[in-house]
């Protein structure tokens, strides 16, 4: 039985961790995250984070802005790919976190394996990503281009819909921590690093990344054949900055940061990210014939509306867009509806 007082320091401090009336069953709560034994993180911190990520969209804005008129499409896009990016790595370093949460002082020589199984993560994601884009292209040799392009798009658009899901990720993404958090407990119980105790925390660090970079590779297909490669990079480059600046405040510096603040957050942009690559998806469908065309003559839509937010005045495209926020606003209500009876 675990004391009043700890349980609540284990509340304040997002290690997924046991409740202390649910402990034998290894049932996992979510809450804020403690990182080591530094206290809150100071303001500039979180003020600098947002700095930061503020000056990432802009540069990213301004890479694709033509010299005279608006930024264009391709680059408002490699800021919805930076936001994407972003969202996957915190999730990752969520799972680390719970991972490495007790790997102190002697135990700290168990990090090696997990850093080894994260750095063979990234190389899988590498190779996945070579080995989509290769599969895509023999694609739009044997099928016209924009029913490949519309396909991608609709993969991206469910990989983007699991991401939003809050009902699915209170299921399936916590008991995915808590999965790796059993695994590493079990591993720990054994005496010494012995060559399975190696290579199980190292597959552990792999899982924990290699999941959520092939998500992100899923997506990024429908991005690369719309807007190409260069706002692709950019995009992937600002999400994994952002990343980095995050796992450096957490692992380095020992700080504790509002992780759940910043799921939420994210969450609410890409809510309207979604809400773009629906609307687009949708016209795209239209071109393809996939769906038919039904104009609403009254309704006036300004250009700019249509191309940062994807707004058209057709019926298909407006109620696609109504159908993914009723999707993603109904998951929320769901998964939170528990909470609030308790």
């Amino acid at each position: 039985m675990i004391p009043k007082a700890a349980a609540a320091k284990v509340r304040s401090g997002l290690i997924l961790v046991p409740a202390p009336s649910t402990l034998n069953s290894q049932e996992f709560r979510l809450s804020e995250p403690h990182v080591g034994t530094s206290g809150p993180v100071p303001r500039r911190w979180w003020v600098s984070l947002g700095v930061l990520l503020m000056l990432a969209s802009v540069i990213s804005v301004l890479s694709g802005q033509p010299a005279v008129g608006r930024p264009d499409a391709a680059a408002m896009r490699a800021v919805d790919i930076g936001i994407l990016v972003f969202r996957e790595g915190l999730e990752c370093l969520l799972v680390l976190l719970a991972i490495t949460a007790n790997m102190t002082g002697e135990r700290r020589v168990y990090r090696e394996p997990v850093a080894a199984g994260v750095m063979v993560g990234v190389a899988a994601s590498l190779f996945t990503w070579h080995l989509a884009v290769g599969v895509i292209d023999d694609l739009t040799t044997v099928m016209p281009a924009l029913d490949v392009q519309v396909v991608t798009g609709l993969l991206a658009i469910v990989v983007l819909l699991v991401v939003m899901n809050w009902f699915f990720h209170k299921i399936y993404w916590t008991g995915w921590i808590s999965l790796h958090t059993q695994k590493r407990q079990a591993l720990m119980a054994s005496d010494g690093m012995g060559m399975r105790m190696w290579w199980g925390m190292a597959l552990l660090g792999l899982s924990s990344l290699y999941r959520e970079g092939v998500e992100i590779v899923l997506f990024l297909q429908s991005y690369r054949l719309r807007v190409g490669s260069g706002p692709v990079t950019t995009g992937v480059l600002v999400g994994l900055g952002l990343t980095a600046g995050v796992g450096v405040i957490a692992f380095w510096l020992q700080r504790r940061l509002p992780y759940k603040r910043m799921l939420v957050v994210t969450g609410a942009i890409l809510g309207v990210v979604l809400l773009v690559m629906v609307g687009e998806q949708a016209q795209e469908m239209q071109l393809a014939r996939w769906i038919p065309t039904t104009e609403i003559p009254f309704l006036r839509v300004p250009d700019w509306a249509q191309l940062w937010f994807a707004v058209f005045p057709t019926v298909e495209t407006l109620v696609a867009q109504v159908i993914a926020a009723v999707l993603v606003l109904g998951s929320y209500i769901i998964a939170s509806r528990p909470a609030r009876a308790r």
